[in-house]
């Protein structure tokens, strides 16, 4: 049997720093972490390259032209075409190499409207929240993708579905970034005394929050999702995706993480919310009963602790931060 070679592209971001954290002790086997410098996947010569090089018998496919609220409101044809590409290339080379694959989506590909919690058969029920449609659907367009591959030819290409991800080495910018890294680098320039992202009349020194806090949001660390993507890779085989998330009962309103970013941050300052800013999708509560099954006495980092760590890298690692 070939020794198992694993390619992780988007492998130098968020989720794919935590996963070459999580795979150190792991031999007999290759992990190739590969970022946009080391390859363009929009372009299908230079993906084709990247598998030529790697020769990949397994790939957990993290890349994927991303932001958060603001981004994808005003870059909605950007964020299909470019993902569609992305991800039609991924697959016809893991289909030429047979290589399995784990993609990555996102909750925000389920309907606006719809039962909660969410569970996988609920995925192409209904539009999406038109903040993010163009993402939405080309993350939707993967999962049908590779259900045909499955269907077609029998390829292993499994979709994983995780909540809203934060960690180390997260995007930490204000405008284009997701909101708790927005949250961490928002509070940490308030407590320098500067604007920590409000409006232009606001106060020096405050903690503004876009929005008014109330929408509801399930965080998972991204050390805990990385053992996920690990554990799918390895086990995981079927056509239905699966959610990766913390349980219900640990959703939290965005106005208690900021207030839970500010605790670990030191900031005793004000917060204020910002209420002619958006506040996106109310809730979007999933289900992990599914993963459950599997995996029944998973321990997820509880959230205090992993915004603890996040915060102290951040602040170690500023000068070097993405933002």
């Amino acid at each position: 049997m070939a020794a198992r070679v694993v390619l992780v592209t988007g492998g130098t971001g968020l989720v794919g720093q935590a996963i070459q954290a999580v795979v150190q002790e792991r031999v007999g086997e290759t992990w190739v972490f590969v970022g946009s410098g080391d390859a363009d996947l929009t372009d299908a010569d230079s993906t084709r390259n990247l598998f030529a090089r790697v020769h990949p018998t397994h790939v957990i496919h993290l890349a994927a032209k991303v932001g958060g609220l603001f981004r994808n409101l005003a870059h909605n044809v950007e964020m299909m075409r470019e993902n569609v590409l992305i991800n039609d290339h991924v697959m016809t080379c893991c289909h030429e190499h047979g290589a399995k694959l784990v993609q990555c989506l996102s909750t925000c590909v389920f309907p606006d409207h719809v039962t909660y919690p969410i569970h996988e058969e609920d995925l192409h029920n209904g539009p999406p929240h038109p903040s993010n449609r163009g993402y939405a659907y080309a993350k939707r367009m993967a999962d049908v993708l590779a259900r045909c591959y499955r269907s077609q030819y029998g390829d292993r290409f499994v979709s994983v579905i995780p909540t809203n991800v934060y960690g180390e080495h997260d995007n930490f910018s204000i405008e284009d970034g997701h909101v708790l890294p927005g949250l961490v680098h928002k509070c940490y320039l308030a407590m320098q005394g500067g604007d920590g992202g409000g409006s232009s009349d606001a106060h020096h020194g405050d903690f503004v929050v876009w929005g008014s806090g109330t929408p509801l949001r399930q965080f998972i660390y991204s050390r805990d999702l990385a053992r996920l993507f690990v554990w799918c890779l390895d086990h995981y085989d079927e056509e239905e995706p699966i959610i990766l998330s913390v349980d219900e009962a640990d959703e939290v309103s965005i106005a208690d993480a900021a207030r839970i970013v500010a605790q670990k941050m030191g900031f005793r300052g004000r917060i204020i919310f910002d209420t002619t800013r958006s506040d996106g999708q109310y809730k979007k509560t999933a289900s992990n009963a599914k993963l459950r099954r599997h995996l029944p006495d998973f321990a997820f980092t509880p959230f205090e602790e992993g915004i603890e760590r996040t915060v102290e890298w951040f602040v170690a690692n500023y000068e070097r931060a993405r933002k």
